[in-house]
C-alpha cells in the first residue's frame, strides 16, 4: 500500500472517530435540552395557562434559530473561501452548511407558528420579523434551486457562492427587525425596542435553557453539515470519474 494510501486511510480513520464523537455530544446535548425545556425552565412570569404550556416551544424555536444562523454563517465562511481559492471543497462548505441551515429556518418558522397561535391569538401575521425571516428562508431555498439549474461545477461554484454572499445580507435585517420597526415578536436579546409590542420576562432558569437550546442545536447543525459534506465529497468524486471517463 502507498504512503498516500495509507494517509488517506489514517485520515478517514481519525474523521470517523471524531464524527462518533460529535453524534455521542450532540445526542447528549439533545437529551439535556428536552429535559430543561419540559421539566427545568420555569416559565416566564407574565404568561399564564396556554402561553406557558406553549412557551415550552420557544426553545426548540431559538434552538432552530441558532442553528440555522451557525449554518448560515459557516455557508459565508464557504463562499469567501471558493471565491478566494477556487476549490471545489469550499464549494462543497457552502452548499452542506445552507441545506441544514435551510432546515432549521423551516423548522424556525414552524415552531414559531405553533407558539403565536396560543401568545397572539393566530398562528400567522405579517409581523416584520416573520416576514424578514420567511424572505432569508425563501431566498436560501432559491440558492438550492438555482445551483440545480447549472451542470458546470466550477461555473455552479462561483454563481452559487456570489449568490450566498448576497443572500446573507438578509440575516441581519430578520435580527434587527424587532429592534428597527414596530413590532408584536418580542425582543429576547439586548437592545429593547421601546415600539415592540411583545415581550417576556427570561429568569435564570429560562436564560440557562436557551444557552444548551443554542449549544445542542449547534453540535445538531455541524454533525449534520459534516455528513452531508462528506456526500456531496463523493458525489464530486463520481463526477470528476465520468468526466475523466468522457
Amino acid at each position: 500500500m502507498s504512503t498516500l494510501a495509507v494517509a488517506r486511510t489514517h485520515r478517514v480513520g481519525v474523521g470517523s472517530v471524531l464524527l462518533l464523537l460529535l453524534n455521542i455530544a450532540t445526542i447528549i446535548a439533545m437529551g439535556l435540552l428536552m429535559w430543561a425545556a419540559f421539566l427545568y425552565a420555569r416559565p416566564a412570569s407574565n404568561l399564564a395557562g396556554d402561553e406557558q404550556t406553549a412557551q415550552r416551544i420557544f426553545y426548540l424555536h431559538m434552538g432552530c434559530n441558532i442553528g440555522a444562523l451557525v449554518a448560515y454563517a459557516v455557508s459565508l465562511a464557504g463562499s469567501v473561501g471558493y471565491l478566494f481559492t477556487r476549490k471545489l471543497g469550499w464549494d462543497r462548505i457552502t452548499q452542506a452548511s445552507i441545506e441544514v441551515g435551510t432546515i432549521c429556518g423551516i423548522g424556525t418558522i414552524v415552531t414559531g407558528i405553533f407558539w403565536a397561535k396560543p401568545t397572539w391569538n393566530t398562528y400567522w401575521t405579517w409581523d416584520p420579523r416573520l416576514t424578514t425571516a420567511t424572505i432569508t428562508v425563501l431566498l436560501y431555498i432559491a440558492y438550492m434551486l438555482f445551483r440545480n439549474g447549472i451542470d458546470q461545477r466550477h461555473s455552479r461554484a462561483l454563481f452559487s457562492s456570489i449568490y450566498a454572499l448576497f443572500a446573507f445580507i438578509s440575516l441581519p435585517l430578520t435580527y434587527y427587525s424587532t429592534r428597527w420597526f414596530r413590532s408584536i415578536h418580542p425582543v429576547v436579546f439586548s437592545g429593547d425596542n421601546p415600539e415592540a409590542q411583545g415581550a417576556f420576562d427570561i429568569g435564570p432558569s429560562m436564560g440557562q435553557t436557551v444557552g444548551i437550546a443554542a449549544l445542542a442545536f449547534s453540535l445538531l447543525c455541524v454533525t449534520l453539515m459534516l455528513y452531508r459534506w462528506r456526500q456531496l465529497g463523493l458525489e464530486d468524486r463520481i463526477a470528476e470519474l465520468r468526466e475523466e471517463i468522457e
